[in-house]
């Protein structure tokens, strides 16, 4: 097994532990160590819906779908997941009847914080929205003792 497709199950292992990101249910996609990006599908389903009936997903599932993300691409550097700052979601259109596709780039990681860019994209490949988000890297920098 390469080390490429090792992390990807890591990633993949730690994501299906919390039940929330159970409800996106995550496929890591893709793991890029020299661009530090990481891809991850998600499904649509009923419980993620703006409204019933009208398979659109819900804004705040966008959002929540690019923080998680957006700390999961940290974990490339080699950090446990680690607690958000802040973040912002730009929607550019509307997400309906489609999975969803969110890359993360590692923009900027450093003592204290690190900054994530967020693109979401659906099954035709038509950007849905766009997120940044920055996360505490204290708790991955802090020394021993």
């Amino acid at each position: 097994m390469s080390a490429e497709s090792t992390h990807i199950a890591a990633i993949q292992a730690h994501l299906l532990r919390s039940p929330f990101h159970r409800l996106f249910s995550p496929e890591v996609i893709a793991v890029d160590h020299e661009t530090l990006s990481l891809t991850v599908k998600a499904y649509q389903c009923a419980e993620l819906e703006r409204q019933p009936g009208t398979d659109q997903w819900h804004g705040g599932a966008i959002a929540a779908l690019v923080d998680t993300v957006g700390c999961y691409a940290l974990t490339l550097l080699g950090a446990e997941p680690l607690p958000t700052i802040n973040f912002r979601t730009d929607y550019l259109r509307p997400a309906i009847r489609t999975d969803l596709f969110a890359t993360a780039v590692v923009r900027q990681a450093g003592r204290s914080v690190g900054v994530v860019d967020v693109d979401i994209n659906n099954s035709n490949d038509k950007l849905i929205a766009l997120g940044r988000a920055s996360y505490s890297m204290t708790a991955f920098n802090k020394a021993p003792g």
